[in-house]
C-alpha cells in the first residue's frame, strides 16, 4: 500500500447514516479526509473526530452511492 496512506481502523458502528471507526494509537485522523477502503475504492470523508484524544474515534460521511451498514466490520485508510 502507498506509504502516504494510513489505517484508520475497522467500521465498528453506524449512527445517523455515518460510519463510526475506532482508531488504532498511531493514528491522527483530519476532518476531511478522504477515506478508502481495501481495495482502494473511495468510502467517503471524515467529518468528526471525537472521544479520548489517544486513541479517537472517527465518523465518516459515506459517498452516496455507498451502503453504510455494509461498512460494518470493514477496515478502513485515510488518503491525504
Amino acid at each position: 500500500m502507498n506509504a502516504s496512506i494510513q489505517r484508520l481502523g475497522t467500521v465498528v458502528n453506524t449512527a445517523q447514516n455515518l460510519a463510526v471507526v475506532r482508531t488504532p494509537e498511531s493514528a491522527s485522523p483530519s476532518i476531511g479526509t478522504a477515506v478508502i477502503d481495501e481495495s482502494l475504492d473511495d468510502v467517503g470523508r471524515i467529518v468528526d473526530v471525537f472521544g479520548p484524544v489517544e486513541r479517537p474515534y472517527v465518523a465518516i460521511d459515506p459517498r452516496s452511492d455507498t451502503q453504510v451498514v455494509g461498512l460494518l466490520g470493514t477496515t478502513v485508510y485515510a488518503r491525504p
